[in-house]
């Protein structure tokens, strides 16, 4: 196990990679504590939960809805839960998103730690204290700022997650590579069939890499006011897709990834010969590069992005894989990018 800690404004967190969710009684307080999951992992994993009340979602993105966090904050308060009482999320990145935030609001905020058995949630999702709900199919529009006091990456429940989960978490983790860590790269060119398979060691290797990366970048900025942004490569357009199309949120970043690199591109910023690079890697680990779009749709979705202000957008751009920076541009600049380009 490997233990990697953010000290912030927002709170103390232990991010835990290859802990187990057997061992997640020594890390709960002696409050009284309540679960949240999905029927997946409760049908899964039930019987290995800790003994406390469990309130179980529906899964998918549609849970994060503000309808179901009432549920859950009446559920709360029928079962007795007070300023002292504890959350504990079992799930994938929905679950914990939405536990956070029903956490962080109810009685003016209470406790809460994650077990992430998604590996989107382990390496994006619940680290970094963003909490947050939907509205109107807009992703994380209603949120807060609050860190988990723990979270459990149990990388032995990733063998449980469906196929197309798991090459979602993937967008993730090579997002983090292209923002940050050009040799992870190479890790994941030359260790793909032993991850495609799931093995536990090169697991372990590409979680506790990812974890690193967002923590120390969540520590130089938790509120998300400058480094924090380069977090979102992929997401601007890829947030547009993903509420357009409801498709998979690691697919929706896999095509915001190649737009990003095409604006990079064309703005004298990238080579070209490196989109060809990061699309193959891509595709060698089930994600998108292309779909066809109505451009227009898109466009007007990613114009209620929470990222923009006013009419400028930050948008993250690469120099090279391993290099990423932010830079601001209008929406009309866009605009005449998205509608001008093939």
């Amino acid at each position: 196990m490997e233990k990697i800690v953010i000290d912030g404004a927002t709170g103390f967190s232990q991010i835990l990679v290859g802990e187990r969710l057997a061992n997640v009684m020594q890390y709960l307080p002696q409050n009284r504590v309540f679960v949240i999951t999905d029927s997946n992992l409760a049908s899964l994993y039930q019987e290995e939960f800790p003994d406390y009340p469990v309130f179980i979602v529906d899964p998918g993105e549609a849970s994060k809805d503000f309808d179901v966090m009432i549920r859950i904050w009446h559920w709360l308060l029928e079962q007795g839960a007070d300023r002292t009482s504890f959350i504990l999320a079992i799930g994938g990145g929905v679950v914990c998103d939405l536990a956070g935030f029903v956490a962080s609001t109810f009685m003016r905020g209470i406790g809460f730690g994650f077990v992430a058995t998604s590996l989107l949630a382990q390496v994006d999702a619940s680290v970094g204290g963003k909490n947050g709900v939907n509205l109107g199919g807009y992703k994380n529009i209603i949120g807060t700022f609050t860190q988990p006091s723990f979270v459990i990456c149990d990388t032995q429940m990733l063998r449980t997650l469906p196929g197309e989960e798991y090459c979602n978490g993937m967008a993730e983790v090579i997002k983090h590579a292209l923002i940050k860590d050009a040799d992870k790269l190479d890790f994941l060119k030359e260790n793909r069939a032993a991850l495609l398979n799931r093995d536990s060691a090169a697991i372990n290797e590409i979680v506790s890499r990812s974890v690193k990366i967002k923590a120390a970048v969540v520590q130089a900025d938790e509120r998300e006011t400058g480094q924090r942004r380069l977090l979102n490569f992929g997401h601007t357009w890829g947030h547009a897709i993903e509420k357009v199309y409801k498709i998979p949120h690691g697919q929706a970043v896999s095509l915001g990834m190649i737009f990003a690199c095409e604006l990079s591109v064309h703005m004298g910023y990238l080579a070209p010969a490196f989109v060809s690079e990061i699309a193959e890697l891509l595709d060698q680990y089930g994600l998108p590069v292309q779909r066809d779009l109505d451009k227009k749709m898109v466009f007007e979705a990613l114009l209620k992005d929470k990222k923009k202000e006013n009419r400028s957008i930050h948008y993250v751009l690469l120099k090279k894989p391993g290099e990423a920076f932010v830079e601001e541009l209008s929406v009309k600049y866009l605009e005449e990018f998205v509608f001008e380009s093939n």
